[in-house]
């Protein structure tokens, strides 16, 4: 037998499916066929099936398998991979892919669970490795050292330990040695998930969750897709990567699997399948909100700054910047070291309100050094893009939109001389009279797409259909709908005209007369928009049990979308976009325009 199948990080090893006509196995010494594929199916309520494919499949012949273990005729179920909706052809999948089996709308039950095997039919078929690393690159090698160092723990008898802290289920894996090296994050454990061991459910993976434009079991590939961004180490993210992943210390609530998970008298718990993040565990201190901040090196916070900029970072509180001393010493003024974790909330599918813990820190006002100058100059927002579609092909087209539009601003905004801080205000809401503003960035954005639409109804272009393997939810909203004009993607308050900052700040300028779209009916508020999460899912009400996800998630405004535009749209957008920062920049720099420190009111969501 080869050294590859020897290893423990079976990245080629297929996976045996199911035990009828149309299951094909695997054997260890049978030769693959030629443009066979291995894909992990993953159900709305987290199950996993592996499941080999061969050049011939369809997505039909996928579903008519996965109806004989799930019990779901073919009709009534959707196979998607990230923003696709697997009709037929299947050759954009790759091998490792996780796909994702969701029940129709139609046929959606709410009394009984959906697309839940047992436990024990589903274990009987999969007979991969415990550890599958579920990206193929060079720069996963740490995450492989690192899992192997895992399983053979495993096989020693060195179990995992849950975490007690935070709002999702993670595990600490060890090593022979019982140290603690890689923390693990079940997809389908998620706040909201179905599987969240602490009382957090009431949603399939797929649906909106902590943010409304991040999806419920979507916020691992985020976090490996931070990793890969993280050019030469620039920020210290440690390694992470997406992996399928088996052990009975997993949780699975009851009535989605069908069975109690939990230990019962004389038996063990069963041995559990699943979709999660794999991130390398650093030894720390204590974290930036039990330290001062005035040790922190400026290069670190910039670093830091600049990867949140690129990723719209919504969630970078003090809790998941990790603080590790680097002389031992507990003197003042002590040399320390940064390390970002929690990635899990970037990369949203429309402009949202970021949270930057470092934004009023004095280290973000210091200007950016030649070094951070040139990486920055450096940054490809498209090559960017087109690594983690080949990295991540799961990853939503709204996502690298988002890091695209991000990644040009800052690129614009260092340019002009701004500094961290002042780029992270630009980006940031604020509030006025209690209710909750577009950023300067989201203003710009609304005037661009006002431009492209003006210049369209101009030309008469024909609006192009979408293509229809394209796949993008609706995010449920319970607010009341506003009749609006389609070309327009936000929301504004009453008698609050959007661009009125824009204006109120363009003082040297006769402002132009902007044409906005007649509103009628009843506007939602967005007041409360940016209160603390936290707050809101408070750990300390025992008495909630397994809560509403719809009840507690907070309303969320969404001013500026990015999806609903059609390419062409989108590189007049961008275009149109960066004349509006020269211009903004430019009088930023002669001084027409005033700087001046805001009030920060943010959401700070600790995991």
């Amino acid at each position: 037998m080869s050294s590859k199948l020897d290893s423990p990080v079976q990245t080629q090893m297929a996976v045996a499916v199911f035990k009828s006509p149309i299951g094909r196995e695997y054997h260890g010494n049978d030769r693959k066929p030629t443009g066979s594929r291995r894909v992990f199916v993953q159900t709305e309520n987290g199950c996993v099936l592996g499941m080999e494919l061969d050049r011939n499949d369809n997505a039909h012949m996928v579903k008519r398998r996965l109806q004989i273990a799930l019990n779901v005729p073919v009709e009534e179920s959707s196979l998607t991979f990230g923003d696709m909706v697997l009709k037929n052809d299947l050759s954009a999948i790759r091998n490792d892919s996780p796909l994702l089996l969701t029940r129709n709308l139609m046929h959606r039950s709410s009394s009984t669970p959906c697309l839940s095997p047992s436990g024990r039919d589903v274990q009987q078929r999969d007979r991969s490795g415990p550890i599958e690393i579920l990206c193929q690159s060079g720069g996963f090698s740490r995450t492989k050292e690192l899992v192997n160092e895992i399983v053979m723990a495993l096989k020693a008898g060195v179990d995992p330990i849950q975490v007690n802290g935070g709002l999702g289920g993670a595990y600490y894996f060890r090593n022979s040695e019982g140290e603690s090296v890689a923390i693990v994050k079940p997809t389908d454990e998620e706040p909201f998930a179905p599987n969240n061991p602490k009382g957090f459910v009431g949603k399939a993976l797929g649906q909106p969750g902590l943010k409304r434009s991040v999806r419920v079991g979507e916020t691992g590939f985020r976090e490996v897709a931070a990793y890969l961004l993280d050019y030469d180490h620039f920020a210290n993210v440690p390694p992470t990567a997406l992996v399928k992943i088996t052990h009975s210390i997993f949780n699975v609530n009851d009535g989605v699997s069908g069975s109690n998970n939990n230990i019962k008298q004389g038996r063990k718990k069963k041995h559990v399948c699943k979709i999660a993040s794999l991130q390398q565990f650093i030894p720390h201190d204590f974290d930036a909100s039990d330290h001062g901040t005035s040790s922190y090196p400026v290069s670190a916070v910039h670093r830091i700054g600049i990867l949140d900029i690129r990723i719209l970072n919504t969630d970078r509180h003090a809790g998941n910047l990790l603080v590790r001393k680097l002389n031992g010493s507990a003197t003042f003024g002590q040399q320390v070291e940064l390390i970002p974790i929690d990635h899990g909330l970037c990369l949203p599918e429309s402009l949202e309100d970021p949270y930057f813990e470092w934004i009023h820190w004095p280290q973000a006002s210091i200007p950016f050094s030649e070094d951070e100058i040139d990486y920055i100059k450096a940054l490809d927002p498209y090559r960017d893009s087109d690594m983690l579609r080949n990295e991540l092909p799961m990853i939503r087209e709204a996502c690298l939109r988002v890091l695209t539009l991000c990644t040009i601003f800052l690129k614009e905004a260092a340019g002009y001389g701004l500094c961290l801080a002042e780029i992270g205000e630009m980006m940031t809401r604020e509030f006025r009279r209690g209710e909750e503003e577009p950023s300067e960035l989201e203003v710009l954005c609304m005037e661009a797409r006002r431009v492209v639409a003006e210049r369209e109804m101009f030309m008469l272009s024909p609006k192009t259909e979408p293509h229809e393997d394209s796949f993008q939810f609706e995010i449920d909203c319970d607010d009341s709908e506003i009749p609006v004009n389609p070309i327009f993607s936000f929301h504004f308050g009453p008698g609050r005209n959007p661009l009125s900052k824009l204006e109120e700040e363009d003082e040297h300028e006769e402002p132009e007369e902007l044409v906005l779209p007649a509103i009628s009916g009843k506007v939602p508020s967005v007041s409360n928009v940016s209160m603390s999460l936290k707050k809101n899912l408070s750990l300390g009400d025992s008495s909630a049990g397994h809560r509403s996800a719809t009840e507690q998630l907070p309303a969320s405004a969404s001013f500026v979308k990015v999806a609903d535009m059609t390419d062409d749209e989108w590189g007049l957008f961008l275009e149109t976009l960066q004349g509006l920062l020269h211009r903004t920049f430019v009088e930023r720099k002669s001084g027409a325009v005033g700087q001046r420190q805001r009030q920060r009111l943010g959401t700070s969501c600790q995991f």
